[in-house]
């Protein structure tokens, strides 16, 4: 190797680890950090939070109520027009079993002081249905025309009874859990054997004639549900699967078809499933718990035909228990939504069943949710019923008193 060559290479290793040299310093305290990677998050199912417009009418409550000593009352609305708005009670005493008489204007209910069935007006007017006493009725499902009651008593018998003829008639003592078909006279019922080999859910007249057998229940009574659909083609649900549907909450339930039709079941988002028809039976309210909701009651709505089962299923973004709603029409719901449901109340309702509520109505084809009124004397609000105008509704109170409230 020459002497020329010798110095070549120790310039050219000398350039080669300024380069390197210079790498290393720049890697270490001048190249910009690496973006952190984009991280999906996961998909949360839509939840309802309690609508600024209540909790604007409740502060305005507290200054109402903290200047009464002031002479500064405020002023509730005759008709509900998303305020506080009065309401007029129209029994004394609690009242049960309450539904929308076959005028669509009246109530019917049963008074347990004095075991007897009334019909009362907008204006208070009270008229017994019959003058036969009913002693200690338990429970009381009605017709689709408010004209016949099915009673069951605690000590197991069962009557329908008719009070437009006055006919009563006694079906088995075995069977329970009853719901009246909504388009004909016929009746569901559960037929409990003591050999579960025996227990059924079966269709029958209202007279209790040609009972026809449909779905054996076994041991799983108590997880099928009777709940007949406006449209016919269902008679109950049953919560009966045992698998997981991708979620330790998520849950099926299997409609059960009154000629025994093998209908998709329902995947629902959580336990305590309950549910209410729409009218016209194309579409299922139900409410459910889950962790998602902080384990309160929220409300959902499905289709449900029997070539839609299943579809279109969507929170909708209320806390409360079905049981606290109506339908109207086929896309309008009218709901009792308690002003304060802390986390876990739905799995310990009986703590809560006597919040006070806001009432709000639901227009599922627009889909919107609007406050429409809050009770002037804060009360729990149940037995939701509408008039056919839509111009009342009347509930039951924390005292089991029936009230109305003016919509128009």
């Amino acid at each position: 190797m020459t002497e020329r060559t010798k110095k070549l290479l120790l310039v050219g290793g000398f350039i080669v680890s300024v380069f390197v040299f210079s790498f290393i310093l720049y890697t270490l305290f001048f190249r910009p950090a690496p973006p952190e990677p984009t991280v999906e998050e996961p998909t949360e199912i839509p939840t309802g939070t309690l609508p600024s417009a209540v909790e604007a009418e409740l502060r305005a409550r507290e200054q109402a109520e903290g200047t009464a000593g002031a002479g500064r009352l405020e002023e509730a609305d005759e008709v509900a027009r998303g305020g506080l708005t009065q309401t007029t009670e129209l029994t004394t005493g609690a009242v049960y079993n309450v539904v929308i008489g076959a005028d669509g204007e009246s109530m019917n209910y049963y008074n347990a002081s004095d075991g007897r069935f009334y019909t009362i007006d907008e204006n208070g007017k009270v008229v017994a249905l019959s003058n036969t006493q009913f002693p200690s009725a338990e429970t009381v499902e009605w017709n689709k025309d408010s004209n016949k009651a099915l009673i069951e008593f605690p000590d197991g018998s069962n009557i329908v009874y008719n009070f437009d003829s006055e006919v009563q008639v006694t079906l088995p003592s075995h069977w329970e859990d009853f719901d009246f078909s909504p388009v004909s006279d016929e009746i569901v019922a559960k037929s409990i054997a003591l050999d579960p080999a025996n227990r059924w859910l079966v269709v029958t007249s209202d007279d209790g004639s040609q009972a026809q057998s449909i779905q054996a229940l076994g041991e799983n009574e108590d997880k099928v549900d009777v709940n007949w659909s406006p449209n016919n083609q269902v008679i109950a649900f049953a919560d009966t699967s045992n698998a997981i549907q991708g979620g330790l909450e998520r849950n099926v339930i299997y409609p059960v078809g009154k000629n025994q039709e093998n209908f998709k079941g329902l995947v629902v988002e959580g336990l305590g499933f309950d549910s209410l028809w729409s009218p016209n039976g194309k579409q299922l309210l139900y409410s459910v718990v889950g962790s998602y909701s902080s384990d309160r009651p929220l409300l959902w709505i499905v289709d449900a035909t029997s070539s839609t089962m299943g579809d279109n299923r969507q929170s909708l973004g209320i806390y409360t228990w079905v049981d606290k709603c109506t339908w109207s029409s086929a896309s309008i719901v009218y709901c009792a939504v308690p002003l304060d449901l802390p986390p876990n109340a739905g799995l310990q309702r009986s703590l809560y069943e006597n919040e006070p509520d806001a009432l709000y109505k639901l227009d599922l084809s627009a889909g919107t949710s609007t406050l429409i009124a809050i009770p002037a004397e804060e009360t729990s609000m149940d037995n939701l019923q509408v008039t056919q105008d839509e111009s009342l509704i009347y509930f039951t109170n924390i005292s089991g008193q029936l009230e109305l409230m003016r919509l128009e």
